[in-house]
C-alpha cells in the first residue's frame, strides 16, 4: 500500500465516519437522498478514482477507488459510489466523456437490450429494466441496447422515464425504470462490442459488491467482538464462554477468508484479469457473508434482531450484497465451464496457475 493509498482510506474512513451514521442510514431506507456524504466525497476528489487526469479523472489505480469501496460497505454508505466507479470506468475505456454525478447501471439480459431509433433530431429510446441500483437518485442511467444496424449504450436521464420505486432486502432503491418511445435530442448513442461490455460490466459489478461485503465484514467483527467483550452474564463477559469464543474464531475466520478473497479479486482485476481469481472471490465471500451474519446474530442473541441495534445494517446488506451480480451457483457453473474447457491435462495449471 503505497502513501496516497493511506491517505485516500484515511481521509474516507473519517468522511465515512462522521457523516454515514446510524441515523442516516435509517432515513436513507425510508427515501431520503445521502446528498452530504455524496457532497462531500465529490468535493474530495473521490468520485473519478482511477480515471486519469488527463480524461477529467483525479488519477490512481482501481485499487484505491476499491479501497474506498470496501469502506462504503463498512459504514453501508447509501449512495451509488459502486454505480458511478463502473459506468465511469467503461465511458472512459470507450472514450466517452464522465460524470461526477451519481450514476447508475441497467444491467440486462440478451433479450431485455433497449432499442434506440435514429431520427434526424434525435433517438427514440424504449425498454424497461428491473432492479436497477439506486434509479430514482441517479443523474443520468447507462443503458444497454440495438439501433438498427448495431449494439450501443447510452446515458439517459431518469426523469424521461417512469420509476417504479422498490428496495433490496437492506432498504437500498433497487427501482424498475422504463422508457417507452422517450425522445431525446441531446442523447449519446455509443457503438460498443456488445459480448465486451457486458463482460467487463458483470465482472466489474461482482468486483464491487466482493469490495463491499468485505468491508461489511469487517464492521460486523468489529461489531461482534465489541458487543461480546461488554456483555457481562453469570458475572463475566460472555466473550470469556467457550462456546462464545468458538463462535467468534469461527466469525473471524470467515472475515480473514474473505478479506483473502477479495484481495486476489481486486489485484487481477487491477491487472486487467477478468478471470478465476474474481470468481473464486464472489463464491467465497458470497459464502462467508451467511456464515457471518448468522454466527454475529447468535452471539448478539436478540438485541441483534432489533432495529435499533446497528448489526442489522450490515448483515441485510451482505445478504442482499450476496445475490446481487452472481450468487454461488451462477459463478459456480461458470467456473465449472471454465474448468471442463481445460481439459484432463490443463485442470491443475487452471486451478494453481496466477
Amino acid at each position: 500500500m503505497n502513501d496516497i493509498t493511506e491517505m485516500l482510506i484515511d481521509s474516507t474512513n473519517r468522511i465515512m465516519k462522521d457523516i454515514c451514521t446510524k441515523e442516516l442510514v435509517n432515513e436513507s431506507e425510508k427515501g431520503r437522498w445521502a446528498a452530504d456524504l455524496w457532497d462531500m466525497l465529490a468535493g474530495s476528489g473521490m468520485i473519478t478514482v482511477a480515471i486519469p487526469e488527463v480524461r477529467g479523472g483525479n488519477g490512481g489505480e482501481y485499487t484505491d477507488a476499491l479501497s474506498i469501496l470496501r469502506l462504503a460497505g463498512k459504514y453501508s454508505a447509501p449512495i451509488p459510489l459502486a454505480e458511478t466507479y463502473v459506468a465511469n470506468w467503461l465511458l472512459n475505456q470507450l472514450g466517452a466523456d464522465i460524470s461526477e454525478e451519481p450514476l447508475t447501471i441497467a444491467l440486462p439480459s440478451r433479450n431485455e437490450l433497449f432499442s434506440f431509433k435514429e431520427n434526424k433530431d434525435g433517438w427514440i429510446i424504449s425498454g424497461k429494466a428491473s432492479s436497477v441500483p439506486w434509479a430514482r437518485f441517479a443523474k443520468q442511467v447507462l443503458v444497454i441496447g440495438k439501433t438498427e444496424s448495431e449494439h450501443a449504450l447510452a446515458l439517459i436521464k431518469p426523469e424521461y422515464g417512469e420509476i417504479a420505486f422498490r428496495q433490496n432486502l437492506a432498504g437500498e432503491a433497487r427501482d424498475t425504470i422504463t422508457f417507452e418511445s422517450v425522445f431525446m435530442d441531446n442523447c449519446e448513442v455509443i457503438p460498443i462490442d456488445l459480448d465486451w461490455v457486458m463482460k467487463q460490466l458483470r465482472y466489474s459489478l461482482a468486483v464491487t459488491r466482493i469490495v463491499l461485503m468485505a468491508g461489511a465484514l469487517e464492521r460486523v467483527l468489529e461489531l461482534t467482538g465489541k458487543y461480546s467483550s461488554e456483555r457481562n452474564q453469570f458475572g463475566r463477559p460472555i466473550h470469556r464462554f467457550q462456546a462464545i469464543q468458538q463462535q467468534l474464531a469461527l466469525l473471524a475466520g470467515e472475515y480473514v477468508a474473505a478479506g483473502v478473497a477479495s484481495d486476489y479479486a481486486v489485484d487481477a482485476f487491477q491487472k486487467g484479469q477478468l478471470s478465476k481469481e474474481i470468481i473464486m472471490a464472489k463464491i467465497r465471500i458470497n459464502e462467508a457473508a451467511g456464515n457471518a451474519a448468522t454466527l454475529s446474530h447468535q452471539i448478539h442473541g436478540a438485541i441483534g434482531f432489533t432495529y435499533e441495534h446497528i448489526l442489522h445494517q450490515n448483515t441485510r446488506r451482505l445478504w442482499s450484497w450476496r445475490d446481487e451480480f452472481g450468487t454461488e451457483t451462477e459463478w459456480g457453473m461458470e467456473l465449472a465451464e471454465q474448468i471442463m474447457e481445460k481439459g484432463q491435462t490443463g485442470i491443475w495449471s487452471f486451478l494453481t496457475d496466477k
